[in-house]
């Protein structure tokens, strides 16, 4: 089967589990990606192509980008059911061999010359793979700790079904483009970030203060958002202040100003242990609801469980769009944004209007 060469906006099906199980491996994989049984819910379903994720961002050992052949992004995210309620609500990889085409115009799947499910499932003499097979591929005993239980899932996987593409490599942002990931205006305005960052020297201190300022007069003509790497004010090693709202989904909340967090985090942009990321910059002054409390989440270099000491707030909608992360820029994987309660307040008029967010 040729490659669908999908992009984003258009709307595809979800192939049915007895197709998909078809594909997969004993391990529930298709070269290397594994399916997952949160997955199972949305078989048969129409939806739109989020983002093509033809390169993704190594957050297992932090190499920068990889390649990632056939990847298609929908806007559906793991809900943690078979990994131990897991909250990080990582968006979903799909190959596109667990697709089918929609033919918008008649609203019919693509014709059947090109609805064969991809080769790539059990080897010959295997028995197929079972929904039961991809269950338990979920997680593995870890011998060195006792028999403590280590998950496996797409994020911990991630090093296994992708490669290394070097950042210079203009083959992935040519595919950013023509996939309708992003636009040439965001193209650009993430070069000409890129070409400050370093061409000015604006991470030095001696230079800096002068750097930012010229970076944000530049910005100020078309309303974009003012350096987005400045470092906060307290030093390394002493505490960082706490502010516990109790927040709740639903609840609405302003991001404080961009100088306000900046009291609030050390020089190397934490508080307590969570970093304020130049990601969550644009965010800034803006008005969102809450989406969800995470207090746990699987460690992605272990597999294990952790529990986060003081819970963190994700916002609705907010999550990082790889405006200014060196090695990875124009990531698709869209991971959800992690806020401390200190740089939120509570919008205390329900009924006020949510703002857009900030350009950049």
């Amino acid at each position: 089967m040729s490659r669908m060469k999908l992009r984003a906006g258009d709307w595809v099906e979800v192939r049915s589990k007895e197709e998909i199980l078809r594909t997969l491996d004993r391990n529930g994989r298709l070269q290397e990606l594994p399916f997952m049984p949160e997955m199972f819910q949305y078989c048969g379903r129409r939806y739109r192509v989020f983002k093509r994720a033809h390169k993704t961002c190594d957050t297992v050992n932090r190499t920068g980008g990889r390649w990632l052949p056939d990847g298609i992004h929908l806007d559906l995210r793991c809900d943690g059911q078979a990994h131990g309620g897991c909250q990080a609500g990582c968006l979903i990889f799909w190959k596109e061999a667990w697709l089918k085409p929609i033919d918008e115009e008649r609203g019919s799947a693509a014709p059947a010359a090109r609805d064969e499910p991809r080769k790539g499932g059990a080897a010959v003499g295997e028995p197929p793979c079972t929904e039961e097979n991809v269950r338990n591929a979920t997680r593995v005993p870890d011998r060195q700790s006792g028999g403590e239980v280590a998950y496996v899932c797409q994020a911990t996987h991630l090093p296994s079904f992708t490669t290394h593409v070097a950042w210079w490599d203009v083959r992935q942002y040519a595919e950013d483009y023509t996939s309708g990931n992003a636009s040439l205006g965001k193209l650009l305005r993430g070069f000409i970030y890129c070409c400050y960052y370093y061409g000015a020297l604006a991470n030095r201190d001696r230079l800096a203060r002068p750097a930012w300022w010229l970076y944000d007069r530049i910005q100020a003509l078309w309303g974009g958002v003012p350096f987005p790497r400045r470092r906060g004010i307290i030093p390394v090693g002493d505490p960082t202040p706490v502010n516990n709202l109790n927040l709740q989904p639903g609840e609405l909340v302003r991001v404080k100003s961009h100088k306000d967090i900046l009291a609030t985090i050390d020089r190397k942009f934490y508080n307590r242990g969570l970093i304020f990321d130049a990601e969550l910059v644009p965010y800034c002054g803006q008005t969102y609801r809450v989406k969800t409390r995470i207090s746990k989440f699987i460690d992605e270099n272990t597999g294990k469980m952790r529990t986060l000491k003081t819970p963190a707030i994700i916002l609705e909608g907010v999550y990082c769009q790889s405006r200014y992360s060196n090695l990875r820029m124009f990531c698709p994987r869209s991971i959800y944004s992690w806020w401390r309660e200190i740089w939120l307040e509570r919008v205390s008029d329900a009924s006020a209007a949510e703002q857009p967010v900030a350009k950049t």
